[in-house]
């Protein structure tokens, strides 16, 4: 199982950025390559499509990974869509989320998704000016919390949050809610030449992974002292260290029960990919 391009993604749930390059934006590192900035997500989805297009015209395989979560903890899948499927609710979230570079609706799926459970939550974290009904601003202020509020990946990863938390420092659940639905346009339009890991065999040109930079976070800080922008060198170096992997050490990494949490590239593996950057 080998890979001729190997792309990480720092994504962001937030608003345009702008025009200068600066944190908390899309940034996107390729091995070998400069690092793109991508202001909003409408361009990096677009530059994401032209990248998996070259892919196919030349008939390399392409890896790309996204630094947000591909799943939910066990059973809300099929809480939402009636199906132990993640990419089921995949596609729920692609019917429902609007996006533009300035203003989402993201806060307001999840009180709707909210409203599906007893009580008040999971989802919390109202980062808006407006109070939405069935969105707490507090996680204090649920009285429903999923059963196990982390998935396994997320138990084995210190410092890893939860996918609830839609705002304030550390907040990831958004990132989720606006990057689903940019890989499931990418499925529909190449239909057959994608795969997302771990859920499908990788048995096609394209595939999806989730990894998170923050594994190895000690590592990539060594290897760029001067770095201004964290964002900017994790996914360069990130990137940089999976495709220094051999293909049976990558491969082994890759190997894992195809469970409907998803699973972090690399988890168990932060040795191998900090020596790579030594």
């Amino acid at each position: 199982m080998s890979w001729d391009e190997i792309v990480v993604v720092d994504w962001s749930a937030g608003n345009d950025t702008g025009p200068r390059p600066e944190a908390d934006a899309i940034w996107i590192g390729a091995a070998g390559e400069e690092p793109v900035y991508c202001r909003n997500r409408a361009l990096a989805e677009s530059w994401l499509t032209e990248r998996i297009e070259a892919a196919l015209t030349t008939d390399r395989r392409l890896m790309l990974c996204f630094d947000f979560a591909f799943g939910y903890p066990a059973g809300f899948a099929r809480a939402i869509t009636g199906r132990d499927d993640p990419l089921a609710l995949w596609s729920w979230l692609e019917e429902r989320i609007e996006d533009a570079p300035k203003q989402n609706n993201r806060f307001d799926v999840a009180a709707s998704l909210n409203r599906i459970f007893p009580g008040i939550g999971p989802f919390w974290g109202n980062g808006l000016k407006r109070e939405i009904p069935d969105l707490p601003r507090r996680g204090s202020d649920r009285t429903c919390r999923w059963k196990q509020p982390r998935r396994e990946a997320e138990r084995l990863a210190p410092g890893a949050f939860e996918v609830w938390q839609l705002a304030y420092t550390g907040a990831v659940g958004s990132q989720v809610l606006m990057g689903l639905p940019v890989l499931e346009r990418l499925r529909t339009r190449f239909p057959g030449r994608i795969a997302v890991w771990p859920f499908e065999p990788l048995d096609r040109p394209v595939a999806l992974v989730e990894v998170w930079p923050s594994l190895i976070a000690k590592a990539i800080a060594r290897a760029n002292p001067d770095e201004t922008i964290r964002d900017r060198a994790q996914v360069s170096c990130l990137a940089r260290a999976l495709a220094a992997q051999p293909d049976g050490r990558l491969e082994q990494m890759l190997d894992v029960p195809r469970d409907e949490e998803g699973w972090i590239l690399g988890l168990g593996h932060e040795g191998a990919l900090a020596e790579a950057l030594a």
